[in-house]
């Protein structure tokens, strides 16, 4: 545990000495700036655009507008960034050859991965509650309500599949031998969710449902119990993805 504590602490100064915190950090604090002011002015922008003499009527924007915005931009842009920047966490270390020697003096290939992979979750879970803190703060203050249902479950949803995100960033790093290969792994694994969830019956399975789907849950079109499948499947590719980055990199020639 000591040595896995310690390669931890080395993570984490490393992710603040090279700006991965700073970038992830503002990003998804712009994030949470941009979802409720853009729910609140695109009326107005839309009447703006309108050519004259034509009038539109448009419903007032409201939180559920506020959190449509956080479950677009989120899942759409913000774990795109998320799956570039932890790419390469592995591979980076395995192209240098700066785990030889730690390896060597007894450093397990096991706190390898698991630091590894505890610094990208919290670093994720850290800017998700950043971005999640500042849409319901000022969605409370644009809108004085804070009765948005299931909001907890849509969440919680689309961190867990940002997680999935980070298990494949690094299976992807530790049997490709570039940052580029790691990322097309992940795109690959995306793509291929993407195609499933067109069919009905995988789509309740499909992790690709939460974050396809989890306006459905704040407007009451859909229920927790609706994805619970999704959840299910989820953790268990998440657990299928870690077992095989360790098998992967005990194998790994270093």
């Amino acid at each position: 545990m000591r040595a896995y504590w310690a390669f931890t602490k080395k993570e984490l100064l490393e992710s603040i000495c090279t700006y991965k915190l700073l970038i992830l950090g503002c990003i998804f604090l712009m994030f949470g700036f941009m979802n409720p002011f853009i729910a609140k002015i695109t009326p107005e922008l839309v009447k703006s655009f309108m050519p004259g003499g034509i009038s539109i009527d448009l419903p007032a924007p409201s939180a559920a507008d506020s959190w449509m915005q956080f479950f677009k931009n989120v899942p759409q842009m913000g774990l795109a960034v998320l799956a570039i920047l932890f790419s390469g966490m592995m591979a980076g270390e395995i192209q240098k050859g700066t785990l030889i020697l730690m390896v060597t003096k007894g450093l397990s290939r096991t706190a390898v991965l698991c630091s590894k992979f505890t610094v990208a979750v919290l670093l994720w879970t850290v800017s998700y509650a950043v971005c999640t803190g500042v849409t319901y703060g000022y969605t409370v203050y644009f809108w004085k309500t804070k009765d948005i249902d299931h909001l907890m479950p849509a969440l919680l949803g689309v961190w867990l599949f940002g997680v999935l995100l980070l298990a494949s960033d690094l299976l992807g790093s530790v049997i490709s031998k570039s940052n580029y290969s790691s990322l097309l792994f992940t795109g690959i694994m995306v793509a291929v969710m993407f195609l499933l969830n067109i069919v009905p019956r995988i789509r309740k399975f499909n992790p690709m449902r939460l974050v396809s789907e989890p306006y459905g849950l704040i407007t009451g079109a859909l229920k927790t119990s609706d994805f619970s499948r999704s959840f299910l499947m989820t953790g268990v590719l998440l657990l299928i993805l870690l077992v095989l980055s360790g098998i992967a990199f005990q194998k790994k020639q270093l």
